[in-house]
C-alpha cells in the first residue's frame, strides 16, 4: 500500500494538485495542516486533512485524525498542539495512545523520518518555505508486510532519497 504524505502549503492549491497528479497510484492521500484552504476545496477532496496553526478560518478540520490502511493505523496531526518544533515527546505519547504505527505531522517546516518505539513518524516538510534545506518537498511510504520505504521528493518529483525501515 502506498501514502501520498505532504503539508504546510499555506494557500498555494496548484501545488497539491500536481504532486497528487505525480502520484495516482496512492491508496490515501494526506495533508498535515496549514493548506490554508477551504475544507472543501477541490484539491482536498479524497484527502485526510487535518487543521493546522494557520487553518482557523474553517472549522470543519479537525485537530487530529486515524485511519487505517489494511492492518497499518495511521495518526495525523499538525504538531503545533505537541510543540514538535521542540520535542517529539508528547506526539509519540500522543502516537501510542491511538495505536499508530504511522505517525504524520507536519508544523516545523523540517522534512525527517525516523521509527521510534516501533512507530514510523513522518513530516514531509513543506512545499512552500522549507527550512532546514532548499527543496520543497513531500513524501510517499510504500507499506509492506517487511516494513516501510519513505520515498522524500522534491515539488517537481525529483527523488532526493529513500530510505527502508523494518517494522
Amino acid at each position: 500500500m502506498k501514502l501520498l504524505v505532504m503539508s504546510d502549503t499555506h494557500g498555494d492549491a496548484d501545488v497539491i494538485n500536481r504532486v497528487r497528479q505525480y502520484h495516482t497510484d496512492v491508496d490515501a492521500v494526506v495533508h498535515c495542516g496549514d493548506s490554508e484552504l477551504p475544507y472543501d476545496h477541490p484539491y482536498l477532496q479524497g484527502t485526510e486533512r487535518v487543521r493546522g496553526n494557520c487553518d482557523r478560518t474553517d472549522d470543519r478540520f479537525q485537530n487530529e485524525l486515524e485511519f487505517s490502511l489494511g492492518a497499518t493505523k495511521v495518526f495525523v496531526t499538525h504538531g503545533h498542539l505537541f510543540n514538535v518544533k521542540s520535542s517529539l515527546l508528547s506526539l509519540t505519547y500522543r502516537a501510542k495512545e491511538a495505536g499508530a504505527s504511522i505517525c504524520c505531522f507536519g508544523h516545523s517546516h523540517l522534512l525527517g523520518a525516523e521509527m521510534m518505539d516501533g512507530i514510523l513518524f513522518i513530516n514531509p516538510g513543506s512545499l512552500l518555505k522549507p527550512r532546514g534545506r532548499a527543496e520543497k518537498s513531500y513524501v510517499v511510504v510504500t507499506i509492506t508486510a517487511e516494513g516501510y520505504e519513505v520515498q522524500c521528493f522534491t515539488d517537481r518529483n525529483e527523488l532526493l532519497e529513500s530510505i527502508k525501515f523494518s517494522r
